[in-house]
C-alpha cells in the first residue's frame, strides 16, 4: 500500500451502495402477479446490502426498488434513485449491477434503466 494511502480501520469500511425493496403493500404481493418476489429480493440480496421496506406509498409503481447512493456517490451530491414497475428479471439484473458497480453518483446509469426510473413521492405535511 503507498505510504499516502492511510489503511481503513475495521467496521470504518466506506458505506456501499444500498437498496430499499418494497414488500408489503402491493410490491412483493400477489397483487403485481407473474413475479417472484422472494427471487428478486433473494438475487438483490446476493449482490448488494438490501434493506425491505413495508410501503414506499407508490403502489401503482409496484414492483418499487431505490438504489440509495455509496458514500462515495453521496460525496459527488448524488442522490437515491426511484426504480418502478420493477417485474423483470433482466430489470433486476441491471439494477443490481448499477448498485455493484457504485450506483447513483458513480456508477451511469444504463439507458435502459431509464424505463424504469421515477420521481419519489413527496413527504406529506402534518396537517
Amino acid at each position: 500500500m503507498p505510504a499516502d494511502i492511510a489503511p481503513v480501520p475495521p467496521g470504518r469500511e466506506p458505506v456501499p451502495c444500498r437498496v430499499v425493496v418494497c414488500r408489503g403493500c402491493c410490491c412483493g404481493t400477489p397483487k403485481v402477479t407473474g413475479v417472484d418476489h422472494a427471487a428478486q429480493t433473494a438475487r438483490l440480496r446476493s449482490l448488494v446490502p438490501v434493506r425491505v421496506s413495508e410501503c414506499l406509498d407508490v403502489c401503482e409503481q409496484a414492483n418499487v426498488i431505490v438504489v440509495q447512493p455509496s458514500a462515495k456517490g453521496r460525496a459527488a451530491g448524488a442522490r437515491p434513485v426511484w426504480f418502478g414497475l420493477v417485474n423483470d428479471p433482466d430489470a433486476t439484473e441491471d439494477i443490481a449491477a448499477r448498485a455493484r458497480a457504485g450506483g447513483p453518483g458513480v456508477a451511469p446509469l444504463p439507458d435502459i434503466l431509464d424505463l424504469y426510473t421515477m420521481t419519489p413521492p413527496r413527504r406529506r405535511t402534518p396537517s
